[in-house]
């Protein structure tokens, strides 16, 4: 069994709605709306306009510095390039497209003639154009992580943890499609030049186990399946890697740091079909549940699709619902409107409904301390939420609130019932402007001491 990590919470999975139901293929929309990003870095620029014919398959936006290139996912005629409303907040720019429901591939799909007889920089290349990210919901580019690593990772880690309540996309992955996760395991390890690959599995779900270890042992393949203790946040990659290795990513780290990697399963089913079929990231898995959904269901649409639609395909929602949230109950964000498009790293949408709804009137520290125990990053949340309220930026920073990766363990434990996660994404932004301003007023000081000097 792995090893434990620090803090943690055990919250009820309320996976049992949808675990047991297989990958449905939602009908495709007669429009998708796709966001110009869906990547962490700068938004990609549109490559095409209004009135274009478009192919599945075909590069509709390129990246500058840290990206990756977007994909139409669906064949016809470009309606608008604008900005639209997306699951971040606000508008971004994207582009819309009629459904012209020919399926037409375009010819920038093209598969390898021989897969396995690619090199690790060919490997790299066609990971990069297909577009690919962290699809858990990070989404950082698959390509920067594998060539930064290249000579560095001696641990490569599948993330099949899957630990927040309700998601149960990664889990159907395993049961539905084993060889793909499998084969993206084999050219990992062939990118890494490891020995072997470990996917990390929490231990609910050992029916997944048993399908990955069948499909291992038919193909000899270089991987082990770890199973791991049930505990949230288990799939975060830094709590990941000490499950796994037994050892800490340092404070403002990354796994890299102790020569780890981290992918998520859908991530590496994408690495798989890329390599194999030259097909980019153009499909969504979704996990579609919560009380307030009629019939909860795990589909596989276009990236896109409007999320009403994954709702209509569910039966609905009820009267009742009160709360939409794009990911998961404890790390995902609170939506104003169903009229938001899947993205690359939309994992789940969940509706809440009837007496699911815990926020008190006026929530009060009552000093417990619980919230120390549960952060797994070795935080006190009662002061950086004290510091927050009082705007003591300083000593927001000076006690690490950039360390704090918004797992919601903290408001989870919480007794008083405090906004602690969404006090802290506050707090963080706050010392970002303060690092900004500063920055700023060094230049400005720094330009007006220049133009002195040539006075002078």
């Amino acid at each position: 069994m792995a090893k434990a990590f620090f803090g943690g919470v055990h919250p009820n999975d309320r996976k049992a709605a949808t675990n047991e139901k297989a990958i449905e293929q939602l009908a495709p929309p007669a429009q998708v709306v796709i966001p110009m990003s869906m990547h962490f870095g700068a938004p990609c620029t549109p490559l095409v306009q209004k009135g274009d014919h478009v192919k599945i398959g075909q590069k509709i936006g390129e990246f500058k510095g840290l990206g990756a290139p977007i994909h139409a996912s669906v064949s016809g005629t470009v309606a608008a390039v604008e900005p639209r409303p997306y699951s971040m907040g606000g508008k971004i720019t994207s582009v819309v497209i009629d459904n012209d429901f020919l399926d037409e591939i375009s010819e920038e799909v093209q598969a390898p003639a021989d897969p396995d007889a690619l090199s690790v920089e060919e490997m790299v290349e066609i990971v990069k154009n297909a577009g690919i990210v962290g699809m858990g919901g990070a989404t950082f580019p698959t390509h920067v992580k594998i060539s930064g690593g290249i000579g560095q990772v001696k641990t490569v880690i599948i993330n099949g943890a899957e630990c927040e309540p309700y998601i149960t996309g990664d889990h159907r992955a395993m049961l539905e499609r084993p060889e793909e996760i499998i084969g993206g395991c084999c050219y990992l390890a062939k990118m890494f030049g490891v020995e072997k690959v470990i996917i990390g599995v929490e231990d609910n779900k050992q029916n997944g186990i048993d399908a990955l270890n069948k499909v291992i042992a038919e193909q000899k393949a270089p991987v082990v399946v770890q199973p791991l203790r049930c505990r949230y946040p288990q799939g975060g990659e830094k709590q990941l890697c000490q499950a796994i290795t037994g050892k800490q990513v340092p404070p403002g780290g990354l796994p890299s740091a102790i020569g780890c990697a981290v992918f998520n399963i859908n991530t590496t089913c994408a690495i798989y079909r890329a390599i194999t079929t030259g097909m980019p990231v153009v499909r969504k898995v979704v996990t579609v549940s919560g009380s307030g959904v009629v019939e909860p269901k795990n589909l596989e649409c276009p990236i896109g699709t409007p999320v009403s639609l994954l709702f209509d395909a569910c039966g609905g929602l009820k009267d009742t619902t009160f709360k939409l949230i794009a990911g998961g109950p404890m790390m995902g964000m609170a939506q104003y409107s169903a009229d938001i498009p899947v993205a690359k790293g939309t994992g789940a949408m969940l509706a809440f409904a009837e007496d699911e709804d815990k926020t008190v009137e006026n929530p009060t520290c009552i000093r417990c301390g619980r919230c120390v125990e549960a952060c797994p990053m070795h935080l006190e949340p009662l002061y950086l939420y004290l510091y927050e309220q009082k705007n003591l930026i300083e000593e927001l920073e000076a006690a690490h609130i950039m360390d704090c990766i918004e797992c919601g363990a903290c408001a989870y434990i919480c007794p008083g019932r405090l906004h602690l996660t969404h006090t802290f994404k506050v707090g963080k932004q706050k010392v970002k402007d303060a690092a900004a301003k500063k920055k700023a007023a060094e230049a400005a000081a720094k330009a007006a001491a220049e133009a002195e000097k040539k006075e002078a």
